[in-house]
C-alpha cells in the first residue's frame, strides 16, 4: 500500500483486547487509524459499565497515539435491537440481538458514521475474515475455530462489508493476547466482554419483564396434564430444560424439556423423550434471506448452522415461489423460529436467513 496518501480507517474500540489490537495491526501496517466508541443503549433500571468501557478505548488510543471519538447510537440500538429483542419474545419467537446488534449499530450506524467522517474503512475486532471474489465482497470463517464469529455477521450488507476489515481474523485468541501483551496495549490481560450490556447483566425473564406482561402458567406433558407450573411463556425457549418447576409426584430421573409453547394460553409441553428425526422435521424454512456472492441454485449442498458453535450439519437448499427451504436428512435438533440460520460452502459464508418455522413434514 502506497503511504503517500493513508487509508483512514475508523476502529470500532469496545475496550477489550481485540479491538485494542485491531487498531494496532492497522497501525502498522500503514493505515491512518481513528479509534471509535459505539455507545448503546441500556435501560435505567439496570447498571451498565460503559463509562469503563470508553475509558478503557479511550486509554489504547492514546498508548497508540491516535485520535478517538464517540459514536452515539443509543437511539438505533433502543429502535433496533432492543425492541426488536422485546418484540420477537412477545410473539414466541427467539431473537438473535448479536446479529441485529452487527447489522443495525457495528455495521449500520458506525458504519454510516466513519464513512461520513472521512473513513475509507471501518474495523472491528471479530474473529472472522474477507476477501474478494470477482469484484464481490465474500465473508469467511475466522482462523480461531473455537472464537469464529462468522455466525454473527452474515446480515451485513455488501457495501458495509466490502469496506471492512477484520484484523485479528487470521488470528488465534493466544496470538491475540500475545501480540498486545507485547504491545504494551494496556487491555491485553482483559477479560473478554460479555457481548450486549443489557443482556450481559441480567437474566432474560428480568429484562422481559419490565416490558411484558408475564405471568405463571401451567407446565404440560404430551397428554395435556398439567403437571407443574412456569414464569410465562415468552421466555422459554424449545430445548430449554430449567426456568420451570415440575410437581413432585411427576419428577423423573430424567430431566425434562420444552418441546413447544402457546402463547395465547401461556402454557409450555415439556417431555423426557427426544423427538424423532420424523418429528423434528426434514425441512427448514427461511424469511429474510441475504447472499454474498452469486445465489447457489437448487439443489446445491450447503452447510448448515442454526445456532453459535453448533456442529455444522448439510441441507440440500430447494425454492418454492419465494421461500427459501433447506431439506434436511439428519437434523440434529428443533431449530428455534426467530433465530439466524447461516449457510456455508467450506468456511465461506454463502448466505442466511431468519428461521421461520421447522416444518414437521
Amino acid at each position: 500500500m502506497s503511504l503517500e496518501k493513508k487509508k483512514v480507517v475508523f476502529v470500532g474500540m469496545s475496550g477489550g483486547v481485540d479491538s485494542s489490537l485491531s487498531a494496532y495491526l492497522l497501525q502498522q501496517q500503514g493505515y491512518e487509524v481513528v479509534g471509535v466508541f459505539i455507545k448503546v443503549w441500556h435501560p435505567d433500571f439496570l447498571a451498565c459499565h460503559w463509562e469503563k468501557e470508553r475509558l478503557d478505548a479511550m486509554r489504547v488510543a492514546a498508548h497508540l497515539g491516535i485520535p478517538f471519538l464517540t459514536c452515539n447510537a443509543e437511539q438505533t440500538y433502543k429502535d433496533d435491537v432492543a425492541e426488536y429483542f422485546i418484540r420477537e419474545y412477545e410473539a414466541g419467537r427467539t431473537p438473535n440481538p448479536d446479529v441485529m446488534c452487527n447489522t443495525h449499530i457495528k455495521f449500520g450506524a458506525f458504519y454510516h458514521f466513519a464513512r461520513a467522517h472521512g473513513a475509507d474503512y471501518i474495523a472491528t475486532g471479530h474473529y472472522a475474515q474477507t476477501m474478494l471474489k470477482e469484484s464481490e465482497p465474500l465473508l469467511m470463517r475466522g482462523v480461531d475455530t473455537e472464537k469464529d464469529q462468522s455466525y454473527f455477521l452474515w446480515n451485513i450488507a455488501k457495501e458495509a462489508l466490502a469496506h471492512t476489515l477484520f484484523p485479528v481474523g487470521a488470528l488465534k485468541k493466544d496470538a491475540v493476547r500475545m501480540l498486545a501483551k507485547k504491545a504494551g496495549i494496556p487491555t491485553a490481560e482483559k477479560d473478554d466482554s460479555q457481548g450486549v450490556c443489557f443482556l450481559g447483566h441480567v437474566d432474560i425473564y428480568e429484562f422481559l419483564s419490565h416490558y411484558i406482561t408475564l405471568s405463571e402458567g401451567a407446565v404440560l406433558d404430551e397428554t395435556g396434564t398439567h403437571i407443574g407450573t412456569h414464569r410465562g411463556a415468552p421466555v422459554y425457549t424449545n430445548g430449554q430444560r430449567h426456568g420451570f418447576t415440575v410437581f413432585p409426584q411427576h419428577a423423573t430421573t430424567h430431566p425434562y424439556y420444552v418441546i413447544s409453547r402457546s402463547i395465547q394460553d401461556n402454557t409450555i409441553t415439556v417431555s423426557v423423550k427426544e423427538k424423532t428425526k420424523e418429528e423434528r422435521g426434514a425441512h427448514i424454512a427461511l424469511s429474510q434471506v441475504r447472499w454474498f456472492g452469486t445465489p447457489p441454485v437448487a439443489g446445491t449442498t450447503l452447510s448448515v448452522q442454526t445456532r453459535y458453535r453448533q456442529k455444522p450439519f448439510p441441507a440440500v437448499l430447494k425454492q418454492e415461489g419465494d421461500t427459501i427451504l433447506l431439506e434436511v436428512t439428519d437434523l440434529p435438533e428443533l431449530p428455534a423460529s426467530g433465530q439466524s440460520c447461516v449457510l456455508y460452502e467450506e468456511d465461506t459464508v454463502r448466505g442466511g436467513g431468519i428461521i421461520e418455522s421447522d416444518s414437521s413434514k
